[in-house]
């Protein structure tokens, strides 16, 4: 492609609104175009780039015999009632209504939609297993948008779904999906990790599921890593241990005061005890639908909870921390309170705990806190938990091995969904019993537009993009620098000639300044750079080609020239 027919255009200025490098190369760089918050258009180059991510998915969806198909996004709220997920789905979900006042949603995932077709289609135990994907556009209000495509409220993505007869037929197709996964990634040129997470609002809590994280500075999770015992975790559900703390020994309880010093710190540091002698304490109010109960966690006063468990562990609809007027009514208050002495709620210590050592806790009166609390002792009925959210310093599932926190960014995620769907939707087939038989299903996505911006994030530079060879929108940035016509006719020549060879290459023939073609050169990061600068090929007989990711620059005549691209091509390629 010749730039001076393209539809392109650079930008110097850094947005005001893009905090991150993805962000702001994506817009700089001619890829995006931001309509409103969230909300973007993809320009020409970047349209090449998905087309690429989407052949490499595609290619390996293929291999494990998956079907692609191409599902609504709008759907009718019929079906999300029947799932029981039209009310759960909270805001993230916009609803909408057409002319007959009949209610509808934008498609924020697909399990209700891929169910009905597979409910209307199959009937039979012999059919199974099926194995179907699309890749569609779909949309999630999100409350604040952020980090360009990381955050986005329209975004594309791939999503796949199984449906099984049974359990080991269950594990089967989601060990294919792992691994067709795995070489998705390594195709795309990632540093990626797999992760053990959370189900999230998809599927039943304790369902299995694995995410796919992009190893970045600037991602939005934190992932739990001990690379000695194989071991990495999205920090939602990470299992750490702390170090031994030795804990106080118990003694009896007695009252001081420590009047406006709300916090454990604070405690502690009147106290001349290290933090984690204190106990934190956490109010929490579970939602279950038709009741609601309340909840104190205590906690070693430097942790701080995992949310995320907490609900996993009470089962709950919603969790939310309770409201003054709660904790009004239990007796408690706010930085001096602890369940010692109160009712109306049930207890549940961190599993870190030390349940016979003694510890400073508030004492149900402001400005006052309790030395020597010892659970056991003090609390009548308990429960113990793992509830601390994971942090540097911990110790990995062995007790022994040290964790570190790494950044990620989440472009894959795979579930066992079970019979949640099939069930509350009555998609069954008849075994060979001919009774009713609800099979399990699995669910695979990837972000394919998140993959934009993550491969940015992990492939860039102070000057500007750094494409992998296999989804660079152009293989090679032909900038050619000079007024002659033969300089021209050489430089058309040896465009045709990397065409003919099936090189993508990207002809610079706008007639810029030397200085603001290899700016944009750098900016939009090609893997190869061929320069046929006019002074220096006259002189020298020779064209410079620039390998992007290296630096590396290499001199070549005009017949070795595609050549010496395809060799570098190819190495490019073994490299990522």
């Amino acid at each position: 492609m010749k730039l001076s027919n393209s539809f392109w255009q650079t930008y110097k200025e850094i947005p005001k609104d893009a905090e991150i490098p993805s962000h702001q190369l994506l817009l700089r760089a001619g890829l995006i175009n931001k309509t409103t918050s969230g909300i973007y258009s993809y320009l020409p180059f970047a349209v090449r780039v998905l087309q690429k991510i989407k052949t490499i998915i595609r290619e390996e969806l293929a291999a494990i015999g998956a079907q692609e198909l191409l599902m609504n996004f709008i759907t009718p709220a019929e079906l999300w009632q029947q799932s029981g997920r039209w009310e759960t789905m909270g805001p993230e979900m916009v609803r909408l209504k057409d002319r007959k006042e009949s209610d509808f949603c934008l498609s924020a995932t697909n399990e209700e939609t891929i169910t009905h077709i597979f409910r209307d289609a199959v009937n039979s135990y012999k059919q199974l297993p099926v194995n179907l994907y699309h890749i569609n556009t779909k949309f999630r209000d999100e409350m604040r948008p952020r980090f360009g495509l990381i955050r986005c409220r329209e975004f594309i993505m791939k999503d796949a779904y199984t449906f099984s007869l049974d359990k080991k037929s269950l594990d089967h197709e989601y060990e294919k999906y792992y691994q067709a996964y795995s070489k998705i990634f390594e195709r795309l040129g990632f540093n990626f990790i797999v992760v053990e997470a959370d189900a999230g609002a998809m599927a039943d809590a304790g369902a299995q599921t694995h995410e796919f994280q992009v190893i970045a500075d600037n991602g939005e999770d934190d992932i739990v890593e001990c690379s000695e015992l194989g071991y990495a975790a999205n920090i939602e559900t990470a299992s750490t241990q702390r170090p031994e703390l030795g804990f106080a020994r118990a003694t009896e309880i007695q009252e001081v005061e420590t009047k406006n010093m709300p916090t454990c710190e604070s405690v502690a540091k009147l106290l001349g005890i290290p933090v984690h002698q204190t106990l934190k304490t956490l109010v929490f109010t579970a939602d279950y639908g038709k009741k609601k109960a309340h909840y104190v966690i205590m906690l070693l006063g430097d942790d701080e909870l995992n949310d995320i468990k907490l609900k996993n562990f009470l089962k709950a609809k919603e969790i939310y921390p309770a409201k003054p007027e709660t904790l009004k009514e239990l007796g408690l208050p706010a930085g001096y309170m602890s369940p010692y002495q109160r009712e109306g709620f049930s207890v549940i210590f961190d599993q870190a705990i030390d349940l016979e050592a003694g510890f400073v806790v508030g004492a149900n009166k402001e400005d006052f806190h309790l030395t020597g609390f010892v659970p056991k002792r003090e609390v009548a009925e308990f429960k113990q938990a793992d509830l601390r959210l994971a942090k540097a310093g911990d110790l990995g599932p062995d007790g022994k091995s040290r964790v570190e926190i790494r950044k990620g960014i989440e472009v894959g995620h795979i579930f066992q969904l079970g019979d949640k769907y099939s069930k509350s939707m009555d998609a069954h087939v008849l075994d060979q019993n001919g009774k009713k038989l609800y099979p399990l299903m699995g669910c695979y996505g990837i972000g394919v537009s998140r993959i934009l911006a993550a491969a940015i994030e992990q492939h860039h530079d102070e000057n500007g993009i750094v494409w992998p060879a296999q989804i660079a929108p152009f293989q090679v940035y032909f900038a050619c620098v000079g007024k002659k016509d033969e300089t021209k006719i050489l430089a058309n020549s040896l465009y045709d000639s990397l065409q003919k060879a099936g090189v993508e290459v990207l002809l610079d023939d706008r007639g810029l300044g030397f200085g603001a073609m290899l700016k944009d050169a750098d900016l939009l990061g090609l893997p190869i750079r061929v320069l046929l600068g006019e002074r220096d090929f006259e002189k020298t007989g020779e064209l410079e080609v620039k390998l992007r990711k290296t630096g590396e620059v290499i001199k070549t005549t005009p017949d070795h020239l595609v050549k010496c691209i395809q060799e570098n091509l190819a190495k490019l390629s073994d490299q990522n």
